[in-house]
């Protein structure tokens, strides 16, 4: 019971980690990614659906997203939700597929994305931190109700605590190679 709950506050941890490079994916860097705009919900037929599901999704040059619907008749939704999306992106219509050119990024802007990662950063790692409080109380309990020694509860709580530690690394290593990103020219 006492590994089970060191290693359920680990999965957690990595699940987290996880969540916040595909939470980073989405942040425009002045490279075309398809992870940008994959999500974008179009009004599909009166549903909202992922664009992934109503199109292909390419970046065959690096300033460049190429989006080839399924159905032609969704194009002018997509378009519109690609408009409407806070990426500040113009599609362009050929009638056969909608292109996606990637403008550079300026100097100011480059540096408000780095703030605006860098916050979500903190944010995963409140996560994190979070999971370690949940995992120690879980052990406190567990000792309280006899379940576990106080050495075991300690040992354990330790362990978490390294857990807290190399995820948290983990979480300021993918944030730091985003910041490169972000700011190469």
């Amino acid at each position: 019971m006492l590994t089970d709950t060191i290693e359920d506050a680990r999965k957690e941890m990595d699940k987290t980690v996880e969540a916040f490079r595909h939470e980073l994916a989405r942040v425009r860097t002045g490279r075309a990614s398809t992870a940008l705009v994959e999500n974008l919900q179009v009004n599909y037929y009166g549903a909202k659906t992922p664009l992934r599901q109503l199109a292909g999704l390419s970046a065959p040059e690096p300033r460049l997203i190429v989006i080839t619907p399924y159905d032609k008749g969704a194009m002018h939704e997509i378009e519109k939700a690609i408009q409407a999306s806070d990426l500040g992106l113009m599609p362009m219509n050929d009638g056969k597929l909608i292109r996606i050119p990637i403008p550079e990024l300026t100097e100011e802007r480059r540096k408000d994305l780095v703030k605006h990662v860098r916050k979500i950063g903190e944010e995963f790692r409140v996560g994190i931190r979070n999971h370690r409080r949940d995992a120690n109380d879980m052990l406190k309990e567990m000792h309280k109700e006899k379940q576990a020694t106080e050495d075991e509860m300690r040992t354990g709580e330790a362990k978490v605590q390294l857990y807290t530690t190399e995820f948290i690394e983990k979480i300021d290593k993918v944030l730091t190679a985003k910041e490169a990103e972000i700011m190469e020219v």
